[in-house]
């Protein structure tokens, strides 16, 4: 029985005589969707799998579907006769193209089987002699098959066909299965000491022989060391990094990447004729000095060595100078050249080396790429890839990153083993943070889906994305700053109490319903939404922000604008760095993220108040009275107008309501005089994602650190859900806080709750609606209470997540375009047709 075995992620050819059974044999052994037939490609086109006239067409479409599935990275099986050369080559095309393998599956039956076959199926009526030209291509071409294949499988007979089994196999780069923890070291060139120094660091326990070598080497924890390549030239002891580093892969402790040096000793250990430069001289002289069987064993190890490794599911990427995303995890000559020797421009510089292109400058990708090759000063994350070449045997020092944690660990240099032939250059220059790249975040054509951990997948309509860009582009903080827009909240359903819209019993009930047990409901303080972002100072924004330009935070509106110019801000941000002192203290951080109120609401809204709210409350009070007058003027008359003029009557009382409520709201400010800020959540601080991990109570206890008379306390109280009596306290305090002026409060879960649960729902207060739904509003509660809230719940979790989303990102230390991604979102969802009064 023969055992066919096809790569997991390539492109399998069947070739076969037409009745040589290649659809029975695709049905047995792939899934429906793997395998694209010419026939079906005929039904397509056609609406008959034997119109040949239609081959032509119908290859187009075959062509078109296996580009599609082979750069998506699927298993795609062609079920055509491909007996011919030249449609072998077309589709073995496609498949350099996206740098898989090819294997071919021939089916040799005899062609008298195979006329047979056909005989029986009254819709071949191509004639005998088809078959037989399908014959003799097919035999002619057997022995050049496959010259540009990774393997040709042939089946000879029809019991041969009928026995077979089929396995996938992985690349050998395809190592998802290893998810670590790793301890990834960059590039060691011969300074076995310095390596050996850093296992020791990294808690690993040296393997020695009775010679006292090290050959190997454990860590207490399981974890696996990965080299980035290039072990070998320049420095002191090539030969007893080999040995190391052979005897932990051999023992499966460690992986190793090959790197450019290392391919460049094992063609001169074969005799190649090489030019002996950049250390390789070294590296003969001393593996000259080694045992024959020592030099044969490391010029096998080395000349096995791949050129990448995909790890944890995807999630991490080695490969000696990095791999830009779409050669991840495939097989060719070009991804072995990147692999080894980076993007290179085909130019040199000054100094006689490559000129190499910054390919991580624009890397996008969601795995994590680790590599060395181009020595640095110092390690620095560039759009989710980092350097670990930190020049050890140049002088510098050895350095491992430890995943997933992404920590760093150094060791210096013992000496300078050699001299650098240029100065070793700075990392990378990441992309430029004041642009958000059109294609990160808008699919030209259609809606943008974005795939998160908090959100799900959230659609992005193409319309959304363009006028959400428009804004980031042109009236955002520096975006350096932005890495966070708050969600829109959601009300509670609407109250069946008598003269109230909205009521906390139906909040209590809400959250009831989903689990909740108990919640705590915060003064809403009638103000603007701010973010304030803030670094201990300059040095921690420059380290953690990337702003070098002396700022240290900036506070922002829910659509990330500013609120004053760029000298009230510095001298806002000033103060309230000040007042947060025991809170960086506290958290142990250098940076804080907080959700806010900017009070009053007339520091911001002015322009709204007076274009919108005055003017209604100004033409109702000069126009009311006047109404009356009339009205009472016509009553004298003997008219009936009783009902008019008391709805005048009422209309008039709610107008001097309504103008009461926005007044309330409006207080003078100068410049920063009459400011303050209302902190209710700690989102973020170094290393962690405070709105994620810990709940609201937490929040308010670390909050009421921050004091001053910059900083106006949020109210708040805690109500156990099935005690009645708490339930009616907090009501009542509600009913206080509205009666007085406030806006109202807003009820949230008091602790952690799960995905699907609103993360607040806000209960505004009788009159403060007047300004959302007019003066008059309480004359059509009944048409408002069957409001649809149910568009505005689904869009605050999204938002909710989202914002989760950048503020983990950020944390995280990913790309701050990845981080633009989730904060873009939330903004593009804002212009959802969503009622905005909800």
């Amino acid at each position: 029985m023969a055992e066919i075995r096809v790569p997991e992620r390539g492109l399998v050819l069947l070739v076969g005589v037409s009745g040589s059974g290649k659809s029975t044999f695709a049905a047995r052994h792939f899934l429906p969707t793997q395998v694209i037939s010419s026939d079906f490609c005929r039904g397509l086109v056609a609406d008959d799998e034997n119109d040949q006239d239609a081959t032509r067409d119908a290859f187009d479409v075959l062509h078109y579907i296996v580009d599609t599935r082979l750069r998506r990275g699927l298993l795609t099986v062609v079920d055509a006769t491909n007996v011919q050369q030249h449609a072998r080559t077309s589709l073995i095309e496609l498949a350099k193209e996206h740098d898989v393998l090819v294997d071919a599956i021939v089916l040799d039956v005899p062609e008298a089987v195979a006329q047979e076959r056909n005989r029986q199926r009254p819709d071949r009526d191509f004639g005998a002699h088809v078959v037989a030209r399908q014959h003799r291509d097919l035999q002619k071409g057997l022995s050049k098959m496959g010259r540009r294949m990774r393997r040709v499988h042939v089946l000879r007979g029809e019991d041969e066909i009928a026995e077979a089994t089929l396995a996938t196999e992985r690349s050998w780069n395809d190592r998802r299965d290893l998810a670590g923890p790793f301890d990834i070291v960059g590039d060691v060139h011969g300074c076995a000491s310095e390596l050996r120094t850093l296992l020791t660091d990294l808690g690993w326990t040296l393997d020695l022989d009775d010679r006292g070598k090290a050959v190997g080497a454990t860590h207490p924890e399981g974890r696996t060391a990965v080299f980035v390549g290039d072990l070998v030239d320049r420095g002191p002891d090539t030969p007893g990094v080999l040995r190391l580093v052979m005897g932990m892969v051999a023992a499966g402790t460690a992986l190793c990447v090959s790197g450019n040096h290392e391919a460049k000793l094992v063609r001169a250990l074969k005799g190649a004729k090489v030019t002996t430069s950049h250390g390789l001289a070294e590296s003969l002289d001393q593996l000259a000095a080694e045992p024959e069987d020592f030099r044969d064993a490391a010029l096998v190890f080395m000349g096995g060595l791949i050129s990448h490794y995909v790890l944890d599911e995807g999630r991490l990427v080695v490969a000696h100078a990095g791999l830009k995303e779409a050669y991840h995890g495939r097989s060719s000559g070009r991804v072995r050249s990147f692999a080894l020797y980076g993007d290179t421009t085909g130019e040199t510089d000054e100094f006689g080396l490559p000129v190499r292109y910054p390919w991580a400058r624009d890397y996008r990708g969601s795995a994590m790429v680790v590599y060395g090759h181009t020595p640095v000063p110092e390690t620095e994350w560039v759009n989710n890839t980092i350097c670990l070449d930190t020049g050890a045997v140049f002088g510098g020092a050895l350095t491992a990153l430890r995943y997933p944690t992404k920590e760093i660990v150094s060791v210096s240099a013992e000496q300078q083993w050699f001299e650098p032939v240029r100065p070793l250059a700075p990392a990378t220059v990441g992309r430029e943070p004041e642009t958000l790249r059109l294609e990160d975040v808008l699919t030209v054509g259609g809606p943008t889906w974005l795939s998160t951990t908090h959100a799900g997948k959230v659609k992005i309509a193409e319309e959304n994305s363009a006028a959400a860009l428009e804004v980031m582009s042109r009236f955002a903080v520096d975006p350096r700053w932005l890495v966070h827009l708050p969600a829109t909240m959601g009300p509670a359903p609407a109250a069946q109490v008598a003269g109230f819209l909205e009521h906390p019993e139906r909040a209590f009930d809400a959250y009831a319903k989903a689990g909740v047990t108990r919640v705590v409901c915060e003064e809403k303080h009638m103000g603007s939404r701010a973010i304030v972002v803030l670094a201990r100072d300059a040095d921690a924004a420059a380290a953690r922000f990337g702003v070098t330009d002396g700022t240290s935070g900036t506070v922002h509106t829910r659509t990330g604008r500013p609120f004053f110019d760029p000298d009230l801000t510095a001298t806002l941000v000033d103060r309230l760095r000040a007042a947060c002192v025991p809170l960086f203290a506290s958290l142990d951080t250098d940076w804080l993220v907080l959700d806010a109120e900017l009070l009053p609401w007339s520091a911001k809204a002015m322009g709204l108040v007076r274009e919108q709210y005055a003017a209604v409350g100004t033409a109702a009070h000069h126009a009311l009275p006047a109404v009356a007058a009339v009205l009472d003027s016509a009553a004298a008359r003997g008219l009936d107008v009783g009902d008019l003029a008391a709805r005048t009557s009422r209309r008039t009382t709610s107008a001097e309501a309504f103008r009461d409520v926005y007044a309330a709201y409006c207080l003078p400010t100068d410049g920063l005089d009459g400011i303050t800020l209302a902190p209710f959540q700690v989102l973020a601080a170094e290393g962690r994602t405070l709105a994620v991990t810990e709940p609201h109570p937490w929040h308010l206890e670390q909050l009421a650190k921050v004091g001053g008379d910059l900083v106006t306390p949020t109210r708040h109280r805690f109500v156990d859900l099935s005690s009645v009596a708490e339930r009616a306290a907090a009501t009542e305090w509600w009913l206080e806080l509205t009666g007085s002026g406030g806006e109202g409060m807003v009820v949230k879960p008091a602790h952690l709750v799960g995905g699907g649960v609103q993360p607040g729902l806000k209960v505004r207060g009788r009159e403060y609606l007047r300004l959302v739904y007019g003066p008059d509003y309480l004359d059509s509660l009944d048409l408002l209470r069957g409001r649809n809230t149910g568009k505005k719940g689904s869009l605050a979790l999204r938002e909710h997540g989202l914002g989760l989303e950048s503020l983990s990102l950020f944390v995280d230390r990913e790309p701050l375009w990845r981080v633009h991604q989730a904060v873009f979102a939330v903004l593009a969802l804002e212009s959802e047709p969503v009622d905005p009064r909800l």
